[in-house]
């Protein structure tokens, strides 16, 4: 069946995002003949990514006599939209260290990247207490892509999303890191109820409320 409607206008668009990729920049005449759609259907799409931050204007192009043509290139919100290996390739690193006997190298490796995390995560929490200090720490979380959710009267933090999954599959080092910088942020003891390593949906933590929620 072929596609139309809004199916055939997001064939198009990521067409055209597909076409920007392989040539870096382009203008809309290059872009029309790459994908055989006229000038005005280009400019058109181009005006939908440009709002959807997908696509920004680069500078122009002489292409024989008249006006310069406008060059396009992809965004990095666009470039996060082709496939990437780092996550594996990472994985298999940790793997490998873990293998050879350094995984003393890797701990020391997690903590000072969380040292330097922690120092900025400790200036915006600084001078904060009770529920302030709580919502504080969750808009931190959210921040670093953890997604997470105050429950139970904000008594539990379920963080629904582990960007780190890839190497907590080869080490828990980086868990170990992430309830360590949480019991500093919240001043207070933690305990995991659930653990996505153990199969669970997410991890969770009780909060002793009561450093922070009084």
């Amino acid at each position: 069946m072929t596609p139309s409607g809004p199916s055939l206008l997001k064939d198009r668009l990521r067409s055209l995002l597909d076409a920007l990729k392989y040539r870096g920049r382009a203008t809309v005449p290059e872009l029309a003949a790459d994908l055989d759609l006229n000038v005005e259907t280009i400019r058109e799409h181009l005006r939908t990514l440009e709002a959807r931050m997908l696509v920004r204007r680069e500078g122009t192009q002489q292409q024989g006599p008249g006006r310069p043509e406008v060059l396009f290139g992809l965004t990095p919100e666009a470039e996060a939209l082709f496939p990437r290996r780092e996550g594996e390739m990472l994985q298999a690193l940790a793997r490998y260290l873990v293998a050879q006997g350094q995984t003393p190298l890797l701990r020391e490796f997690f903590r000072e990247h969380a040292a330097e995390r922690r120092e900025r995560a400790l200036a915006r929490v600084a001078g904060l207490t009770g529920r302030k200090r709580l919502r504080e720490v969750v808009r931190l979380f959210d921040d670093m892509g953890f997604m997470p959710v105050l429950e139970e009267a904000g008594t539990t933090l379920r963080l629904c999303h582990c960007p780190l999954r890839d190497l907590v599959e080869a080490t828990q080092l980086p868990c170990r890191e992430e309830i360590g910088l949480l019991r500093e942020l919240l001043g207070g003891p933690l305990v995991r109820v659930t653990h996505m390593p153990r199969g669970d949906a997410a991890c969770a933590y009780r909060i002793d409320t009561e450093p922070v929620c009084r």
